[in-house]
This record gives C-alpha cells, sequence and structure tokens, in this order.
C-alpha cells in the first residue's frame, strides 16, 4: 500500500466523510477501491478497443462494385 495526500474542497470532503461513515470505511479506502475500480474500467474498455481494432478488416462491398447513388440510399417510402 502507498499513502497519496489529496486535496478536496472542503463540501466533498464532508460528503466523502459522511458516505464512508454510511459504509463503515474510511474516506482512503472508499477512494482506493473506486479508483481501482475505473482502473479495471478502463483495463476492460482498453482490451475490447485492442480486440475490436486487432479484427481483420472485411470489405463492406464485393470489389470493383459501385457505390450506390444518394437517390437509392434515401427513396424510401418512410422518408416521403
Amino acid at each position: 500500500m502507498r499513502n497519496v495526500t489529496i486535496t478536496l474542497d472542503e463540501e466533498v470532503a464532508k460528503w466523502a466523510r459522511v458516505e464512508a461513515a454510511k459504509h463503515d470505511t474510511s474516506v482512503s479506502r472508499m477512494l482506493g477501491e473506486l479508483l481501482a475500480e475505473k482502473m479495471r474500467e478502463e483495463n476492460i474498455y482498453q482490451a475490447a478497443m485492442s480486440r475490436f481494432l486487432n479484427r481483420k478488416a472485411y470489405p463492406l462491398r464485393r470489389p470493383g462494385a459501385s457505390l450506390p447513388k444518394r437517390e437509392e440510399l434515401y427513396d424510401r417510402k418512410v422518408l416521403r
């Protein structure tokens, strides 16, 4: 464990003390758990992003096929 000093606005510090007391813990432990959870979420996000970016690209259309015209894309009964 490592000790870290932080500076909080008085209103935030008061709220944190009350919240920590409600959960029968210290502000220090509450912040440590909050930061650990944030780190886990960030690691999960980064792993998912890495998996997505490392996937093999696949073509959205056949090679040589022309792109649809704007009128073909937006000529729908719903849009009339």
